[in-house]
């Protein structure tokens, strides 16, 4: 069916319903929002989005974002170096931090093994959190991934992989809603869930 918006319009729709979490309904609000809105508020949005993409990488340590070599975490000397929290994405550090509970390093995976998408051990940064290990003294390693299949695979995949080395590993302790994301979770929560937090068995 022809679309009933003019090419730039249209344009404008399918590229925000490419992001995450926006359906096709929410793309065309978006839209024309951001058409009815001045177009230095615009300017600003397109402004900033450019700006972010430009300047943060990923830390060298620990891939999560940063505006320099290393983040603010692993910038900083006051952490716990022999405690690392694994999770899959940045955005679940800042859920994490919020709880006020860790005082450790973090490892961002870049996402969870889904056997059904073809994403496997090697499209994530396992061999790099293997090879954190030694230089840096790690003696536990947390389990974050998400409750649920993705996050559960790697969580077994990792345990399997780290435990013969001779680390403590641990996994995040129920509290959070299995099929849940960490990102939506309230700080008590996954307060509870850090502080409970068990051994991983084979």
């Amino acid at each position: 069916m022809a679309s009933t918006y003019t090419p730039p319009v249209q344009l404008l729709i399918d590229e925000l319903g490419r992001l995450p979490g926006v359906g096709p309904k929410s793309a065309q609000r978006i839209a024309f929002h951001l058409l009815k809105i001045p177009a230095d508020d615009v300017n600003r949005l397109a402004e900033a989005i450019i700006d972010a993409k430009k300047r943060v990488r990923f830390c060298e340590r620990c891939f999560n974002v940063a505006d320099s070599t290393l983040c603010p975490i692993c910038n900083d000397d006051a952490r716990d170096s022999s405690l690392v929290c694994v999770v899959e994405e940045s955005r679940d550090i800042v859920a994490l931090e919020k709880t006020g509970e860790f005082r450790g390093r973090y490892h961002v995976l870049l996402g969870a093994m889904s056997p059904l998408e073809g994403i496997g051990p090697e499209d994530l940064k396992i061999r790099e959190l293997v090879a954190r290990i030694e230089p840096e003294g790690i003696e536990e390693v947390i389990l974050c991934t998400n409750p649920n299949t993705e996050g559960e695979v790697t969580a077994m995949y990792l345990a399997r992989l780290l435990k013969p080395i001779g680390l403590k590993v641990t996994r995040i302790a129920s509290g959070l809603p299995v099929g849940g994301d960490l990102e939506y979770a309230d700080e008590l929560t996954l307060g509870r869930a850090l502080e409970g937090r068990r051994s991983v068995e084979d």
